[in-house]
């Protein structure tokens, strides 16, 4: 099978590897056209080096169809040489099955072979997370479509030109773009763009902070805090607040440590009912 070292391919790179093909293929094989070399794939056994040696040559003599299948999808993370070889199994499959009642040139009927195991590689392989498979097909839309548009307008087309041409609407075009991002994965370990010295980024990344949840809490508590009593509410800014001991809340408000024991316990009670919604759970006042 050929492979792709470039970007593009032009006669003049692909013309050494067909003479250095030529050179160690059979005579009869190099000079036949495409249906002989197709009869022979079709007709001998797989293990034939007469059949290997026509597969080759087929692909060869097709590698552009094959670009012109990837080039489409040249704009995605995916490296052009995986894409090629991705392509290549794609033509292998329309050598192998081709059948000459149905359909008479290989390139026709290979297009669609080699398109669609493009489609199946980015669909079931490229994923880093799940993505519903109408989203996978829509970003694989999208991009083909961008890049055929990109061809006729001769700029890069914007939003309205991508959904008007698709006839989508514009949170399906966004759907597709977030989903884009998960073709590709980053490593916590690599380092940030544009930033000076060795920053990583996990670097910039935030942390959970534990004050964010206390300040969630503390606006719940304060939305029943008003429902207490004042001595009640006294009591739990001295206790949680002031950080004094029960002894010492008695001794300033002249009661006992049982009683301010009670009554921050109905007050806790009354205060965690509400906030976890418990249904037949709350004291009455």
């Amino acid at each position: 099978m050929a492979a792709i070292s470039s970007g593009t391919v032009s006669a003049a790179e692909s013309g050494p590897g067909l003479l250095a093909l030529s050179a160690r293929m059979p005579e009869d094989l190099t000079g036949m056209d495409d249906g002989a070399l197709l009869d022979i794939v079709r007709l001998s056994p797989r293990a034939s080096r007469r059949r290997a040696v026509a597969c080759e040559l087929l692909i060869s003599r097709h590698e552009g169809l094959v670009w012109s299948c990837v080039r489409r999808y040249m704009n995605g993370p995916e490296p052009t040489e995986d894409l090629m070889q991705v392509g290549y199994v794609g033509l292998l499959k329309a050598i192998s099955n081709f059948d000459p009642v149905f359909c008479r040139s290989l390139a026709t009927y290979a297009r669609p072979c080699i398109s669609g195991e493009l489609k199946r590689h980015f669909r079931d392989k490229r994923w880093q997370v799940h993505v519903k498979r109408p989203v996978q097909e829509l970003v694989l839309e999208v991009r083909e479509a961008t890049w055929r548009l990109a061809q006729e307008l001769g700029r890069t087309p914007a939003d309205s030109d991508v959904t008007r041409h698709l006839g989508i609407s514009g949170d399906d075009l966004r759907q597709a773009q977030r989903a884009e991002a998960a073709f590709q994965s980053h490593s916590l370990d690599a380092p940030v763009a544009g930033h000076r010295g060795t920053n990583i980024l996990a670097d910039v990344l935030g942390a959970e902070d534990p004050r964010l949840e206390h300040m969630l809490s503390m606006q719940a508590v304060a939305a029943h805090w008003g429902e207490l009593p004042l001595r009640e509410q006294e009591i739990l800014l001295m206790r949680f607040r002031g950080g004094m001991t029960q002894a010492q809340i008695g001794q300033r408000l002249g009661i006992s440590q049982m009683h301010v024991s009670r009554l921050t316990a109905r007050a806790l009670g009354y205060l965690r009912s509400h906030l976890l919604d418990l249904e037949g759970a709350h004291p009455n006042r």
